[in-house]
């Protein structure tokens, strides 16, 4: 007998939801499509919401940002559920902890905000493959969001209204601001632009929802990216220039927004709660743990694949961080040689080693050739990192790694050895034993393993991990991966660090980074008690809907 199969996402949300509506045979909401208006238990009914994303925020920091966002005049919030983040194989489902979405529900409801859920199964909100699961890929001839071709808007505005001629006017996504993308400008809309916006559409009765009111962080590998004419993966901060701060902070957006909101509708009663403590710290020096390839037995522990071609990272199941793929040289390279990928196939940054030694970068897009030299025999190591899957756009399938065979002069390089690495796991469960610590005279350069320990007096608080001088890279603390860093590419310099991460009261805690590059002469960081999100030598990217909400360029004030 064939084995069950096992029951898709949508499924099991339903149950899901029933369970939280116990008295769902006494509550109604109702469109009332003659009176162009929603009803909610009988009345009249206008929801003013706005978005935040639980996989974005700790669950221990859910309460908080909830109860901020009713405080703000809000009376319902809007999320997603990102069927990657529940379902990461097949079959296999994950609703604990930060993922329980059970919890996060009642959360909302303790709150007193009804919920507009948006379940998918593709959500884009610059999300790792718009929430879509990365071993779909492992079917290479997938076809991803195929639709009929619809160009013509008006004969597609034509065609609701004779289905749907009247019913209540729904904003469902009005931007506070916008994403960011490394190596381009920090996004802000001006607080003018978005509330006169809100109070124009708040005037004609339309409900609305604001994406983003609080916008998070990209923990880990789950930032998304765009193709708008080159491979543009999203920073680690989600802050959006929302009225919730990163950090969960009212701005001053927030208290704006607010003001028009009590003009239309009662806003709770009591103070908003404060920003929270924020801590500074450092700087602080890192050590050298030691190059990532000496760790290949740890964090390969089944050993390499073997393929006469290279293969991607869905044909070895690995979803995401890093893969080391390795061949040998088959004669002398006496001269500086070209090495290159033919149909751009770095999918996304390679890091090329020959015998160790760190030659430099190969970038989707970007940076399509290097030159080297080598011994026949010489081991050649090309590092490949996934920056995170294509988020919006249509049959998006973003294979991850080579997906060409390198080419070394006129030689189509062969007989591939393939490490799907478990960084993560060597940075929880190994690296907290004692290491053998290397010196160097001058900095290093190379993927390779930086770390420290402190302790925080007292209770701690918030902070902003700063990184200068290094180039590029992903941190741990206390082996939760916070994110990725890009320094030397900017817009974003300080990773957000909440403080429920740390421990204190003079507890060790421990910071580890794998820098992808170059350690800076000295391997120094710092937390600071702001963030640092604009550092690009552009003026702030304004997000404007239309030419009259357009305002001048207003800089960046620090939340």
């Amino acid at each position: 007998m064939a084995p069950k199969k096992p029951p898709c996402l949508p499924s099991l949300l339903l149950p899901l939801l029933t369970l939280l509506l116990p008295q769902a045979d006494t509550r109604s909401f109702i469109v009332d499509r003659e009176n162009d208006r929603f009803l909610l238990d009988g009345a009249p009914f206008r929801f003013v919401s706005g978005s935040l994303h639980y996989f974005r925020v700790p669950r221990v920091l859910w309460a908080d940002r909830l109860l901020k966002m009713r405080m703000s005049g809000l009376n319902a919030v809007q999320f997603y559920v990102p069927w990657n983040y529940h379902e990461p194989e097949p079959g296999v489902y994950n609703f604990n902890g930060s993922r329980d979405l059970t919890a996060f529900l009642n959360e909302a409801s303790i709150a007193d905000l009804l919920v507009i859920l948006r379940p998918g199964p593709y959500i884009c909100a610059e999300w790792e493959m718009g929430g879509l699961p990365a071993w779909l890929l492992q079917k290479p001839e997938i076809q991803l969001r195929t639709s009929d071709p619809a160009d013509n808007m008006t004969e597609i505005f034509a065609l609701l209204r004779k289905y749907e001629p009247h019913g209540p006017l729904v904003n469902s996504e009005y931007y506070t601001g916008w994403l960011d993308y490394w190596g381009q400008n920090h996004s802000t809309r001006s607080i003018s632009a978005v509330t006169k916006g809100l109070e124009a559409m708040l005037k004609l009765g339309a409900s609305v929802n604001m994406y983003m009111f609080h916008g998070g962080t990209n923990f880990g590998y789950w930032n998304g990216a765009d193709e708008k004419g080159r491979f543009l993966p999203i920073t680690t901060s989600y802050d959006y220039d929302a009225p919730i701060s990163e950090a969960g902070d009212p701005t001053p957006k927030l208290f704006a927004l607010r003001n028009v909101i009590s003009k239309f509708q009662e806003i709770p009663l009591g103070p908003l709660p404060p920003p929270s403590p924020k801590m500074m710290l450092g700087p602080l020096t890192l050590h050298l743990d030691g190059y990532l390839l000496s760790f290949l037995d740890i964090l390969c522990p089944h050993g390499p694949i073997h393929s006469i071609l290279p293969m991607t990272f869905e044909a070895v199941k690995q979803d995401h961080g890093f893969m080391l793929y390795r061949t040998y040289l088959t004669h002398t390279v006496s001269e500086p040689t070209q090495l290159w990928v033919p149909n751009n196939g770095v999918h996304d940054r390679a890091y090329v080693m020959v015998d160790g030694v760190f030659q430099g970068v190969l970038e989707r897009n970007m940076k399509h050739q290097l030159f080297l030299m080598g011994k026949m025999g010489a081991k050649l190591d090309i590092l490949l990192e996934n920056m995170g899957r294509l988020s919006f756009g249509s049959n998006s399938s973003d294979f991850k790694g080579l997906l060409e065979p390198p080419v070394l002069g006129q030689t189509a390089l062969t007989q591939w050895l393939m490490f799907p690495l478990k960084v993560d796991k060597l940075v929880k469960w190994w690296f907290p034993l004692p290491l053998l610590r290397s010196s160097h005279s001058q900095a290093p350069s190379g993927p390779i393993f930086y770390s420290t320990t402190f302790s925080i007096l007292g209770e701690g608080g918030d902070t902003f991990l700063f990184l200068p001088g290094w180039t590029k890279g992903q941190v741990w603390i206390n082996g939760f991966n916070l994110g990725r860093y890009w320094t030397r590419q900017g817009p974003q310099q300080t990773l957000y660090v909440p403080r429920p991460l740390l421990f204190s009261r003079g507890a060790l805690n421990k910071i580890t980074l794998l820098e992808l590059e170059n350690v800076p002469p000295e391997p120094q960081i710092q937390f600071l008690d702001r963030p640092i999100l604009n550092s690009t030598l552009h003026k702030t990217y304004i997000y404007s809907l239309s030419a009259d909400t357009q305002s001048p360029s207003e800089p960046m004030e620090l939340s």
